[in-house]
């Protein structure tokens, strides 16, 4: 005889597709009704692409009747399918739809962390998803990801991604590198770098691809942007206000830069306790919201210190897919829906353009030498030199 607790104990032994943990422990199964040999099952699940709600549908289906149920009904709620990007400009990544800089006015704010999690909990949704770890003096992506020693494949002259569990492809510096490796880097050699990074790199058709940028505004993100239409720029930083002025340096970037303003992550936004689960606002919190005014944008989420996040970052196992009941990561899922939204909205409107960025100068004509029109400067081309 079929019981409720027998049906959910049929569904732990379903893996949602692309994942190894499966729909019950991801929290996807809403309702579970059972009437003698009928059963009714609810599922709202991340993805929005129809082939993973019918493989879902047959496994239960399946499963079930293999239990005795002679009628099977599954209702699946999914979000709709992401729209084509109309972005315009120059882009060496054409096969990518969409562009999200995560971006900081300085380091040990949480940036890396925050690229993989919003990463993750957008593949949960149904994306197509890659990492791009940019930053290439600090290239925390590998160990955060669980790839520390993996090596990419190498197809003729171009590099594959690494793909990971999580349904995220990456590529860092650090999986190039040997771990502990320095680099010591000329201006010129980071944009070099960032280039190749999405150039010859075999990027998959991917919805959006996160590039987690050095700290700071200088060569990286400037090259970036005039590499590729940036969709999204978002800027992570902690509710102290020496971070929240390093904030606005960023958010301005974006703003010379051309880039839409997704908004702002707030980490170490309070603290939960690991025993009693009350949050405390050691550090302060909701500070970013004045900020985000300012430019005209948001907060997309506030993220609290929480052990899990440590641990997860340390050990490779990524908050939002290693402990999805957890209250930081489901607001790292609300920060990734507003994120996503955006970036609708943006395509909606037009799409990003970085047209207006690009560099003037003729090509193999030094932006600096005297027979360089002032006006080459006002674009943002060139080399930025007061000359």
């Amino acid at each position: 005889m079929l019981s409720e607790q027998s049906v959910r104990e049929v569904l732990s032994t379903v893996t949602y597709p692309g994942f190894t943990k499966d729909i019950v422990t991801f929290g996807f199964v809403k309702k579970i009704e059972v009437n003698g040999d009928r059963v009714y099952v609810e599922l709202d699940i991340t993805s929005s692409a129809p082939e993973v709600a019918q493989q879902l549908r047959d496994e239960i289906t399946k499963k079930l009747e293999l239990k005795g149920a002679k009628e099977v009904i599954v209702t699946i709620h999914q979000p709709k399918m992401p729209r084509e990007t109309s972005s315009r400009g120059k882009n060496l990544a054409p096969q990518i739809q969409n562009f999200v800089m995560i971006s900081s006015g300085k380091g040990g704010v949480g940036k890396s962390t925050t690229t993989v999690n919003l990463a993750i909990a957008t593949a949960m949704q149904g994306k197509r998803v890659g990492i791009l770890d940019a930053d290439v003096y600090g290239p925390n992506i590998p160990r955060m990801m669980g790839i520390l020693g993996v090596q990419p494949e190498v197809v003729g002259n171009k590099v594959k991604p690494i793909e990971t569990k999580y349904g995220v492809e990456v590529m860092s510096m650090g999986v190039l590198l040997e771990e502990g490796q320095s680099l010591i880097w000329r201006g010129a050699m980071i944009m070099k770098a960032v280039e190749q990074f999405l150039r010859d790199i075999l990027w998959s058709d991917l919805d959006v691809l996160f590039i987690d940028m050095p700290p700071g505004t200088g060569d990286a993100q400037l090259t970036l942007a005039q590499s590729v239409p940036v969709t999204a720029g978002v800027t992570v930083t902690t509710p102290q206000l020496v971070s929240l002025d390093d904030s606005r340096r960023s958010l301005d970037m974006f703003k010379k830069l051309h880039i839409p303003i997704a908004g702002l992550i707030e980490n170490m936004s309070g603290f939960i306790c690991p025993s009693c689960g009350t949050e405390s606002d050691i550090f302060g919190k909701g500070t970013a919201h004045d900020v985000a005014l300012e430019y005209g944008t948001s907060v997309l989420g506030q993220i609290p210190i929480e052990p899990a996040i440590r641990e997860g970052g340390d050990e490779g196992k990524p908050v939002v897919y290693y402990h999805p009941e957890s209250e930081t990561a489901k607001r790292y899922h609300q920060a990734a829906n507003k994120l996503w939204h955006f970036i609708e909205k943006v395509n909606e409107e037009g799409g990003a353009s970085n047209e207006m960025i690009q560099p003037t100068t003729p090509p193999g004509v030094s932006a600096c030498s005297t027979g360089t029109s002032s006006h080459n400067h006002n674009h943002g081309g060139g080399c930025g030199c007061s000359h």
